[in-house]
């Protein structure tokens, strides 16, 4: 039967950086590159063969759903739904054959390839996977053949969307201070106040962040500080809103004692292996914050937000910004070929971390990626050369340069 002559029927997509890897990871492609692979079909026999069609798509997908109740006892579930297009490419790598063969085309038995390329657009967004949704790439091929049902072979590869730190906007200092008034039985329990800095707002991962801070607490009891990165996941559906937050990482601060101020001088905070921030989708965004929480006992948490972008081209801070790119842009993918190389204790839940009305809960304390009391060296500081203008010179009434003495006896005009 024609269903045992086709012994092997896949996608093989070209790597960018060379032929494609053991690794069952699916290959890297950025916008605006040119995706080209082969289809390869080997054959037991000789076999009529109808079209091969070729199928490159890649769209964003949300997905949910709700609970609604319609009165005491009728109750209804509403679902969420949307999709946008990035890419959508067709093309036919075996046409239809000639009319004496019945429109089939005939091939004898062996291996065949059927080479493909396509350009990606220069607007994407980056491959996810989320729980309410996703950002997904794929090329599928379809083999007609008479009398038997349609092969079918789908190949996925990841798109990842360049993010370059090196801009004005993701270069600036971010800072922030927030107060509360901590309140027990209606009692005021005294005030409790943070500041806190960071060097600038787009990291990639890898980085250390250093956090300068400073913790005042006017109440009667010590309050605890930590910090946490945030991943903030929004879906977008027919002018409905999901969310969800997950802890990436977080650190604990040393507790400040009773009417005391407890200060971080460049605490750090390494961002582990995370995919980098989604801005430019209509229906999907993923966005992180620096969350600085102070827990005051007897009362909800304070806390204060600092926006960050997780790129994927690192900061060039002593040489040209276009030297090298390419290879600082591809040590920024080993979250998408490695994942997560080392086995770090698993962050804590995230209302454990930011939650301030929850109950609290059976939890324990995150676990600080390093020693309490580190800090930050001359690496992770921006070297800034200090510019001094030469003093003026001191006054005198003698003058410097005097007269020559053909000078002093030139003869004086009579008419001045």
């Amino acid at each position: 039967m024609l269903f045992d002559r086709v012994k092997r029927f896949v996608i093989v997509l070209d790597c960018p950086e060379g032929p494609e890897p053991a690794s069952p990871s699916p290959p890297v492609f950025s916008s605006g590159e040119a995706v080209s692979g082969r289809v390869v079909l080997e054959l037991s026999g000789q076999a009529r063969l109808g079209e091969l069609r070729l199928v490159a798509a890649g769209a964003a997908r949300v997905h949910w759903t709700e609970s609604r109740s319609a009165g005491s006892s009728t109750a209804y579930t509403q679902s969420y739904a949307e999709q946008q297009d990035f890419l959508r490419h067709r093309c036919s790598l075996l046409p239809g054959g000639h009319p004496e063969n019945e429109g089939f085309t005939v091939l004898p038995a062996g291996k065949h390839e059927f080479p493909f390329t396509f350009q990606l657009p220069e607007t994407l967004a980056t491959s996810f996977e989320g729980k309410h949704g996703n950002v997904r790439y794929w090329v599928k091929a379809k083999l007609h053949r008479p009398w038997a049902s349609v092969k079918r072979a789908k190949k996925e590869f990841t798109v990842i969307e360049p993010i370059d730190i090196n801009t004005p906007a993701l270069l600036a200092p971010q800072a922030g201070a927030k107060e509360k008034l901590a309140r027990t039985w209606y009692c005021n329990r005294g005030q409790v106040s943070v500041s806190a800095k960071i060097d600038r707002k787009g990291y990639t991962p890898g980085e250390v962040i250093p956090i300068f801070a400073e913790i005042d607490n006017g109440t009667s009891r010590a309050v605890s500080p930590k910090a946490a990165i945030i991943q903030v996941q929004t879906f977008l559906a027919r002018g409905a809103r999901k969310e969800k937050k997950a802890v990436v990482a977080s650190i604990a601060g040393e507790p400040v004692a009773p009417h005391s101020r407890g200060v971080w001088h460049g605490r750090a905070l390494k961002i582990p292996p995370v995919g980098p921030s989604i801005l430019q989708c209509r229906i999907l965004h993923v966005e992180y914050q620096l969350k600085v929480c102070i827990d005051i006992p007897g009362t909800s948490k304070l806390l204060l937000e600092l926006p960050l972008v997780m790129g994927t081209i690192p900061l060039h801070p002593f040489g040209s910004r276009t030297s090298s790119v390419s290879s600082q842009y591809s040590l920024s993918l080993d979250w998408v070929r490695l994942g997560i190389a080392e086995q770090p204790e698993a962050p804590p839940e995230y209302s454990s971390v930011v939650s301030g009305e929850d109950p609290p809960e059976a939890l324990s304390p995150p676990s600080p990626i390093g020693p309490p009391s580190l800090l930050l060296e001359g690496p992770f500081f921006a070297y800034i050369q200090e510019f001094r203008l030469r003093p003026p010179p001191l006054y005198s009434e003698v003058d410097p340069n005097p007269p020559t003495d053909s000078a002093a006896l030139r003869p004086r005009c009579m008419t001045c």
